[in-house]
């Protein structure tokens, strides 16, 4: 059996909720939408649905998949609904909408329910990707709850910058939701995972911690006291020595400087890690820091062994997990822990805890 494994503790996963909620200080939707940011939306939900508020998926067959596994608290759809059918199955599922723009709401409006559905009344505070206009959520509310088919209303708003704790913004959103928000009664949801552990102003009635409940934090500067949820490992698979001056790997991107013992590890971008990753990448052979070297290939890689005369085939190769912190390859491959996560496939989901 190929080596290449994705091990997802479920302890971890609980310990990152709790911190979440305490942090916040209040309810908390935990957000397992895009198949729990690779991690695996049922069992993720199912080891968090004794302790979490509610759950949050992008759009319905995310929440139907959750209701069909057994899961029954309340679900929001982040995105909304995108037809009129939907909002029956919303309805009769128990389901939670976000309202984002005005064609949601003429549906909604001329849609005849079995049951009326809570909705998320969401307002553009500045990020300019969804949310009805400051001067337009008093008029979209007073909508809502004439139209007889709406039970709670809650108020968001989503935020540009909470990752950036330095930057002003986050505070100018907060305080163009408050206002706009000022005469509304209802529930307020501001803080997702960079405000959790960010912004202590914009904690509300929700939270909707995302990528800290998976242990990686949005904050460049702290980890925040979470433990990685995800260890993507391999092992090494074959081992030879190049002499100096010996290239290794698709375009000869590494060059030998001295004698080097190179390992081949079972796990490549199509499985998920990123081909970008430059040579001197970290990783952990049997526990000790070593580097990739060589450009990443689609099933297999190249790392270092020069330095750890123990290691050989059968070592243990960790891309990221409790050794390497997810954060540090994707600095490396330039991008960001939400993407290296969600791409994870091809190896084999395996869950503890």
């Amino acid at each position: 059996m190929r080596p290449a494994r994705a091990l997802i503790d479920l302890d971890a996963l609980r310990h990152n909720y709790r911190l979440a909620r305490r942090r916040h200080g209040s309810r908390a939707l935990a957000v397992v939408k895009a198949n729990a940011y690779g991690h695996g939306a049922v069992r993720c939900a199912r080891a968090l649905a004794g302790e979490a508020d509610g759950f949050a998926v992008a759009f319905l067959e995310e929440a139907l998949e959750l209701r069909a596994a057994g899961i029954v608290g309340p679900i929001l759809l982040l995105e909304g609904v995108f037809e009129a059918p939907e909002l029956d199955a919303a309805a009769t599922h128990g389901l939670w909408l976000v309202v984002h723009h005005e064609a949601q709401l003429r549906m909604l409006e001329a849609t005849p329910l079995a049951a009326p559905v809570d909705v998320w009344l969401k307002i553009n505070t500045g990020m300019n990707r969804a949310g009805f206009l400051p001067d337009a959520v008093e008029a979209a509310w007073r909508r809502l709850r004439a139209c007889g088919k709406v039970g709670e209303i809650a108020l968001m708003t989503h935020f540009a910058r909470a990752d950036e704790p330095q930057v002003i913004t986050t505070a100018e959103q907060i305080a163009r939701f408050d206002a706009a928000t000022v005469h509304l009664p209802g529930a307020r949801s501001l803080a997702n995972s960079g405000a959790i552990l960010g912004w202590p102003q914009a904690r509300r009635d929700w939270a909707r911690p995302g990528i800290l409940l998976y242990g990686a934090s949005p904050l460049a500067a702290t980890d925040g006291g979470l433990q990685p949820v995800m260890t993507l490992e391999s092992t090494v698979m074959a081992v030879r020595e190049i002499a100096p001056g010996e290239a290794l790997g698709y375009g000869e991107r590494f060059v030998a400087e001295r004698p080097t013992r190179v390992g081949l590890v079972a796990l490549g971008y199509a499985d998920g890690y990123p081909r970008t990753v430059p040579d001197g990448t970290p990783v952990s052979i049997d526990g000790a820091p070593a580097r990739l070297i060589g450009r990443v290939s689609m099933d297999m890689l190249t790392v270092d062994l020069s330095a750890l005369p123990g290691a050989g085939i059968g070592s243990r190769v960790e891309l990221w997990g409790k050794e390497v912190a997810v954060n540090r390859v994707a600095q490396a491959a330039g991008t960001i822990a939400y993407e290296l996560l969600c791409n994870v496939k091809r190896v084999r989901f395996e869950y503890c805890g």
